[in-house]
């Protein structure tokens, strides 16, 4: 390990950051690193320009992928080698704000029924019950799930923040079913990993991504399905339902409740109740004919 990668890791480690963004910023400073084929400490913006540059004409990324090298970069200049840049000198494209794909009530019903098996099924109704990031299932341990007071505690959310979400009776009352099935595991793991060369580890996020997609595509749903759609799907139906934003961020987690704010647009309940002003003139309706056969 160099001593410049290991400043780096000490940085993620005295800023207490997460193991996925530290896998990822490190990949992203190796990547420009080797395209220039030196030590990142001996490059500069003119470099980053260039690298940028590169990253939209030749590897044609997407807006959200280049921001996490710029992020990257942006962290390995300011706050490990101390240099006193601008943000202008280090720029993060701007992304275009696209609204999430939303399952209806009765697709999301028959995306659960058609579960490949009880574990996929339990997945599938803990995501949609509870709204959870997919990592944050993986790591459910039995004891979270609390049937006394009803909740379920998710811990170390993004941010490393934990919260307690409501326990749905019919998730209770799959989970025991699942439960009572299941293989222990020493660890605890609600969702153990089942593959034999990762004994007693949490199930792997793409495993819970997998259980989504088969799960749309035997249900004959053409909609992209993964597992962030359910949780979009869970706060949508709680905005449907009358929930108020604040009470929908905490469930979410959300540390900003401008990202909350996005289930608004995402409710037929609020699309629908303003009068549209079509529906407000006053216009002679046309009869409905059978067209011309020419």
């Amino acid at each position: 390990m160099t001593q410049l990668r290991q400043r780096v890791l000490e940085e993620f480690e005295r800023r207490n950051y997460s193991q996925a963004t530290a896998r990822a910023y490190v990949g992203a400073i190796r990547r420009f690193a080797e395209y220039f084929h030196r030590s990142p400490d001996q490059l500069d913006p003119e470099h980053v320009r260039q690298f940028q540059l590169h990253l939209i004409r030749e590897r044609k990324l997407q807006p959200k992928s280049i921001q996490v090298h710029m992020a990257a970069i942006r962290f390995l200049f300011v706050k490990t080698l101390k240099r006193n840049y601008r943000r202008d000198d280090l720029p993060l494209p701007k992304t275009p704000r696209r609204l999430p794909t939303i399952l209806s009530q009765d697709e999301t019903a028959r995306l659960i029924e058609s579960a490949a098996n009880l574990r996929h099924r339990t997945i599938l109704m803990a995501l949609y019950a509870t709204g959870m990031r997919r990592s944050e299932l993986a790591r459910l341990h039995s004891e979270d799930i609390d049937s006394q007071r009803m909740v379920v505690h998710i811990r170390h959310g993004k941010g490393g923040n934990d919260r307690d979400v409501p326990l749905s009776p019919k998730l209770l009352h799959q989970l025991r079913i699942y439960y009572r099935s299941a293989k222990r595991t020493p660890s605890g793991w609600l969702f153990p990993s089942i593959q034999h060369r990762r004994v007693d580890q949490p199930i792997e996020a793409k495993t819970i991504w997998h259980a989504c997609r088969e799960a749309a595509r035997r249900a004959g749903i053409p909609k992209a399905v993964h597992p962030h759609t359910l949780r979009h799907s869970f706060a949508t139906h709680l905005v449907e339902a009358g929930a108020d934003l604040r009470t929908i961020q905490l469930l979410l987690g959300h540390a900003d409740i401008s990202d909350t704010a996005v289930y608004l647009h995402l409710s037929t309940r609020h699309l629908r109740a303003a009068v549209n002003p079509l529906d407000a003139l006053d216009l002679a309706v046309p009869p409905m004919t059978e067209p011309t056969q020419k």
